[in-house]
């Protein structure tokens, strides 16, 4: 029952998030790692705040031992994108972090990383599930840790300064440091506390910090940093005078912004502000990347300045590709992470959330000054999204009706062209587009819209959920 999704492999707590299913995919990957003869290069070993992290990666780090390959066990909590920097800092193989992301409280999961700090592909995620399959418990081998540093097969590493002044050797700081923004930050409970708020100190940031004690319950939210999430801070930014409010996710790589007004900034706008400050501003040349749920506003951008916006597949590892294969500027998603060229193959919400605070230091303009300038410029568009919970019956009847019969309902605007390449896209002409996928993480059928207004987007996502009640 151990499959992998976009993100890795989540599942719930005590139900299939157990020791016995995280030795089986450790031992389906040491397996491989074994057949490729990749023992002694090493295995960097990461885990976040969430209930059982420290102890799964502690199984992780036992059944690899247990193999006789190398382990690099960070030595404590770390967001995910420090683990991606130290596969390729230490130039390992293959990572593994304990996380579950923005998922609710009761899941856990793992996330496998490959050689440069990349997200496993979906041929890696296929072999593992497939040695997964051949094996049972009694083919598992484990080693006592202590037992484990003793041999040396077990290494403690911090990686934590490294990282940290990878990010800060991309940024201006010392423009930033005179500007002495005022900055609250909810890491939200979650493994980027002490990362962002490190990066804010250096550059002379006045920081706040609410929600950042350990909770496993992430205080009743989901870790995710939305609009609905991030309420406290869009009351707080704007009545205590903060210039922005940051919220980053349960692992660390997805990035929430409040701007200066206490108004929610949108991952989309976000994406857009850094690629158009990047061209215009920093005088950076190249293309950008995003999924097929994100913003055609950014193929705007694009083409006003000679470049091309490449539009891929949802999950970061299409994204991380086509910005290596493109020599890509930026690249994102519509649910709040990105990555710059030069920093790792990855989403990263301290170097995103650094990046904006340059943004606003260099130009003297506020987000939304900056934003109103994108939108005097290259229009505005309506972005929406609606999640649909679904149990396994109505999975398929859904899947039969859009992607085998391939029916669409009557929309009342032209379409210029259906794409099935990643769920279900339909492109409109001249107007706008509409996305239907089960997500790869959660059990929902996730749609978005994006139209020039508001009220043909909630038509378009009314019609849709018509359609496939």
């Amino acid at each position: 029952m151990i499959k992998f999704g976009t993100g890795g492999w989540r599942a719930i707590i005590g139900d299939e998030f157990i020791k016995d299913n995280v030795y089986l995919l450790t031992q389906g990957l040491a397996d491989i790692i074994k057949e490729e003869g990749y023992e002694s290069q090493g295995v960097v070993v990461g885990y976040d705040r969430r209930f059982l992290s420290d102890k799964a990666a502690g199984w992780i780090t036992q059944v690899l031992a247990g193999n006789g390959i190398k382990v690099l066990l960070i030595e404590e909590y770390a967001p995910t994108p420090l683990v991606m920097y130290a596969v390729n800092k230490y130039d390992t193989p293959y990572g593994a972090a304990v996380t579950a992301s923005h998922n609710a409280y009761d899941y856990n999961g793992i996330k496998i990383f490959t050689r440069g700090g990349r997200d496993a592909d979906e041929e890696l995620t296929n072999r593992i599930e497939d040695q997964i399959a051949r094996i049972d418990l009694n083919d598992v081998n484990t080693i006592d840790f202590f037992v484990g540093i003793a041999k040396g097969l077990i290494e403690i590493i911090d990686p934590f300064n490294d990282y940290i002044d990878s990010i800060i050797s991309i940024l201006d700081i010392e423009t930033i440091s005179k500007m002495r923004l005022k900055v609250l930050f909810d890491p939200m409970f979650g493994a980027s506390k002490i990362s962002l708020n490190t990066v804010l100190n250096i550059m002379r940031c006045q920081v706040d910090i609410i929600n950042a004690k350990h909770n496993p319950l992430f205080g009743g939210r989901i870790p995710s940093p939305t609009s609905y999430t991030l309420k406290a801070l869009s009351n707080l930014v704007p009545e205590q005078g903060y210039d922005l409010g940051l919220g980053t996710d349960g692992d660390g790589d997805r990035l929430g912004i409040i701007d200066e007004r206490g108004e929610y900034v949108h991952p989309n706008q976000i994406l857009c502000l850094l690629y158009y400050y990047l061209l215009k501003f920093k005088g950076w040349k190249g293309d950008v990347v995003r999924n097929i749920a994100t913003t055609n506003i950014l193929d705007r951008i694009a083409k006003a300045y000679g470049q091309t916006c490449h539009e891929v597949p949802v999950g970061f590892k299409h994204i991380s590709a086509a910005m290596d294969k493109y020599n890509a500027v930026i690249g994102g998603e519509s649910s709040g992470g990105l990555t710059i060229r030069g920093h790792i193959m990855g989403k990263d919400a301290t170097m995103a959330a650094g990046l904006m605070i340059e943004m606003i230091s260099v130009t003297g303009m506020s987000i939304s000054q900056l934003m109103n300038q994108i939108h005097q410029r290259f229009g505005y568009t309506y972005f929406d999204e609606r999640n649909i919970e679904f149990n396994m019956e109505s999975k398929a009847r859904i899947s039969g009706l859009l992607f085998e019969d391939k029916k669409l309902p009557a929309f009342p605007y032209n379409i210029e062209k259906v794409s099935y390449r990643d769920g279900l896209k339909v492109y409109f002409k001249n107007q706008g587009w509409v996305v239907l996928r089960f997500s790869g993480t959660e059990p929902l059928l996730r749609i978005f819209v994006e139209m020039p207004t508001k009220e043909e987007a909630e038509q378009v996502l009314n019609i849709m959920e018509e359609f496939i009640q």
